[in-house]
């Protein structure tokens, strides 16, 4: 009689990673552990985009990334409509390349139907199809303003309430934002235009992205992450399907509470304790909005710290750590540590807002001075 073997194969646990080594990883994908030598087109591609409800905080953002960088580059992009700025990720504005543009935009449409699902009750008896159709030929007319836009669609629909009119374009349509909006040292209101029309691209000449090469491209630019990581950068749900597809391709680990990250096996995952400079980041910088638990990158006792209501400031990481806030006013660059600095750490940051000021501020001339510590 034979012996039935009692063998049987078990899988390694998979390795842990704290707070301080997800952060190194994410710091290098992200262009902050060193400057690169990429240029801004390729620099925004590679990062899926910056966001930009505000006009300023991609340039800041590109500064603390990029050697070399000066904010003309960004704007000769948006000019020349290499990139554009449009509502894509967890519905709020980015500045893109012209091609994602035209492919995020369509992933994230079910975020833009839950948004027009709340002014459905404003929106009785309108043709969304009729709408989106008109609409499109208002603003490939000439570009216009959403003031404009409620005023156009409400003649056609004058019982409708003129901005639920006005919003279903905007969710129904990809709508850039045209120039001089978004260009360094220049103003102007927004206007709108589809992106099709913007950029010169036949409407239905790129087809919808899938959401597997989406999942690349995110772990590449802000990996190690779990589902609900990814789920948060891009403002949508049931994204657990294409991990799972692409988990033969993929290496997992485990965070400190036993959540499963997933990574590109050849990616980037420094040393925990490899050295991260100072850098000064914009309002609404895409390592802070990106992760469910932003713990990477934000002390518990920090969190919360760079927001007030929901408006962000724009912070300072020292260590690899939010540690505290900046602010120009009037001729001064103002520090705000959450804490106290060391003396190497004080000489590094006014190094680094040094650099960020000759970078962004040419010609001008700015003191720099540590304000009072704001307590976390």
């Amino acid at each position: 009689m034979t012996k039935r073997s009692t063998h049987r194969t078990t899988t390694a646990p998979a390795p842990v990673l704290g707070p301080r080594a997800l952060g190194r990883a994410t710091l290098d994908r992200q262009l902050l552990l060193r400057r690169s030598a990429l240029s801004a087109r390729d620099a925004v591609e590679h990062l899926v985009g910056l966001q930009a409800q505000n006009v300023k905080p991609p340039y800041y953002a590109l500064a603390a990334r990029l050697d070399g960088f000066v904010p003309e580059d960004l704007s000769r992009l948006m000019a020349d409509r290499t990139v554009g700025r449009v509502v894509t990720l967890r519905s709020t504005i980015h500045t893109h390349t012209a091609d994602d543009c035209l492919t995020l935009r369509p992933l994230a449409q079910p975020a833009r139907d839950r948004e027009l699902n709340s002014f459905r009750n404003g929106l009785t008896g309108v043709d969304l199809d009729e709408l989106a159709a008109l609409a499109r030929d208002l603003v490939e007319a000439e570009p216009r303003t959403m003031a404009q836009l409620r005023e156009a669609l409400s003649a056609r629909w004058p019982h409708a309430d003129a901005r639920a009119l006005a919003v279903a374009a905007r969710c129904r349509l990809p709508l850039v934002q045209v120039t001089p909006r978004g260009l360094w040292g220049h103003s102007g209101q927004v206007a709108l235009t589809t992106a099709e029309h913007w950029l010169g691209r036949p409407a239905g000449s790129f087809p919808d992205p899938a959401p597997d090469a989406v999942v690349l491209r995110y772990l590449a630019a802000f990996g190690p992450a779990s589902v609900r990581d990814m789920q948060t950068w891009a403002g949508l749900t049931r994204l657990g399907a294409a991990f799972e597809r692409l988990r033969p391709r993929l290496v997992t680990f485990r965070d400190a509470d036993g959540v499963e990250l997933f990574d590109l096996p050849d990616a980037p995952r420094p040393d925990p304790d490899t050295p991260a400079p100072p850098r000064f980041l914009p309002e609404f910088d895409n390592l802070l909005l990106s992760h469910a638990d932003r713990t990477r990158v934000v002390p518990p006792q920090y969190r919360g710290r760079n927001w007030r209501g929901n408006q962000a400031h724009r912070v300072l990481l020292v260590d690899g750590f939010l540690a505290g806030l900046w602010k120009l006013d009037g001729e001064a660059l103002v520090i705000e540590p959450f804490g106290p600095l060391t003396g190497a750490q004080r000489e590094e940051v006014v190094q680094e807002g040094s650099l960020m000021l000759e970078t962004m501020h040419a010609g001008e001339s700015y003191d720099i001075r540590f304000g009072t510590v704001v307590r976390g």
